[in-house]
């Protein structure tokens, strides 16, 4: 089977819905002062790890709400850090090969009276820095079944050379507006925990089903939740009540999550604008199978033939055409069973909608890759209506953490950043200057 990043799908891609985002206000970025943040891999640090005694002795700090840059304070601490994790140190039991240790992310921002605006560039770093990650995982039909097609590197399947390696290039970030405990100083070690996807142990998806009042999908796997949620902050078991769960979210404890998505964003025009209790909440990505992934399953959706001239697209790639994802309303038509398919189409493992953008906070963003380079332009609203959402206002400063997907990766295999803060028109680390 050939990588579909190696076909004329990828040319298409670049020169479609990468193009095809929302229309956002324009800004001089020319006459705004870049920043850089570096990010890195953490391997499998996770809340438990750093408050355990193999944190060479600092888990004590930790547990005090001691900030990482306490101890990790010399000029290139997040880059040896990288390096250390991404060559297969102590928290890296399964390093990705050609992965870098860490990532350069430039950051500009402004803010008017309606938006704040943050702009991304990171150099892409798969096999090939020449080709961005624009793709994310099928459904393939082998002849007999539909199965999953294409996974994180991570993952067993594609470390043993029998999986293509297939998921979308993404950057992320978490906002507090200082309502959250320690984030300030520990960021998103708060959120990542023992028995999520890839941390060990890794939990049994069978044991999401006694998580009652969490999301369906929660059987599938554990996802980041905040300490404050948990009875034990170390127990994903141990969920607060519903009714505490509400006080928290109406008290503001909870982190705004924004992410920008390489395959999904630009199709549907917005970001993903989501947020992390109990739990983390996204918008816009919904399966396109009828069970879990794993099992035997039909797709529910296909492309409408009469709309784009075909109903899958094939794993040699041999498709030209520049709207390949698969949009309810628009060229996604119900699965028919009765079709005589063959081996190797393949579907998108997720359908998306535009419909679903009623519910969001109206955070809008543009992405484009050119000369080994992304640029992710996302322009937030000062006061969103979403619900998992913060107002932000002229004068103050927030904490935010950043987070780049690429390299066709998922889950821990991200690089990320400590702690920033966001000023909007007040110094901090990174500093919003204000535009007519």
């Amino acid at each position: 089977m050939t990588l579909l990043h190696n076909s004329l799908l990828l040319v298409a891609m670049c020169a479609g819905p990468l193009a095809a985002a929302a229309e956002l206000p324009r800004i001089d970025w020319s006459g705004i002062e870049p920043g850089n943040v570096v990010l890195f891999h953490p391997g499998q640090s996770s809340y438990e790890w750093v408050r355990s005694k193999v944190h060479q002795g600092a888990h004590h700090d930790v547990k005090q709400g001691e900030s990482c840059a306490f101890c990790h304070d010399e000029e290139d601490a997040e880059k040896e850090i990288g390096i250390v994790n991404s060559k297969g140190g102590r928290l890296e039991p399964h390093p990705i090969a050609g992965k870098i240790g860490f990532i350069d992310l430039g950051i500009q921002a402004a803010f008017d009276a309606h938006n704040v605006y943050l702009r991304f560039q990171w150099k892409t770093n798969g096999p090939n820095s020449q080709q961005p990650g624009p793709e994310h995982r099928y459904m393939r039909f082998d002849g007999k079944v539909w199965k999953p097609w294409g996974f994180s590197r991570l993952d067993q399947e594609v470390r043993d050379g029998q999986m293509q390696p297939l998921v979308e290039d993404r950057i992320s970030i978490m906002l507090d507006d200082g309502k959250v405990a320690d984030f300030a100083k520990q960021g998103c070690w708060l959120t990542c925990h023992d028995g999520m996807r890839d941390m060990p142990p890794q939990f049994p998806s069978k044991d999401g089903a006694i998580n009652t009042g969490l999301p369906p999908i929660a059987q599938d796997a554990i996802r980041k939740y905040l300490p404050d949620s948990r009875h034990d902050p170390s127990d994903w078991k141990t969920r607060k009540s519903a009714r505490e769960i509400a006080r928290l979210k109406a008290d503001g404890k909870f982190l705004e999550l924004i992410q920008w998505r390489a395959r999904s964003s630009p199709d549907v025009t917005p970001v993903d604008d989501g947020y992390v209790l109990d739990w983390g909440y996204v918008d816009t990505k919904k399966g396109n199978s009828d069970s879990n992934i794993g099992k035997n399953q039909l797709p529910q959706f296909m492309w409408n033939q009469k709309a784009t001239g075909f109903r899958a697209i094939r794993d040699d790639g041999a498709v030209q055409n520049s709207n390949v994802s698969l949009i309810r309303g628009q060229n996604a038509v119900p699965f028919d069973p009765r079709v005589r398919w063959q081996a190797g189409d393949i579907l998108p493992d997720r359908v998306v909608s535009p419909k679903v953008t009623k519910n969001i906070t109206g955070t809008r963003a543009q992405g484009s890759w050119s000369n080994g380079v992304w640029t992710v332009v996302i322009a937030r609203p000062l006061r969103p209506t979403g619900p998992g959402s913060k107002a932000l206002a002229e004068g103050n400063v927030y904490n935010v953490g950043f987070a780049v997907h690429d390299d066709n990766v998922g889950t821990r295999a991200h690089h990320v950043s400590f702690v920033k803060t966001l000023g909007l028109g007040v110094k901090a680390d990174i500093q919003a200057v204000k535009v007519p």
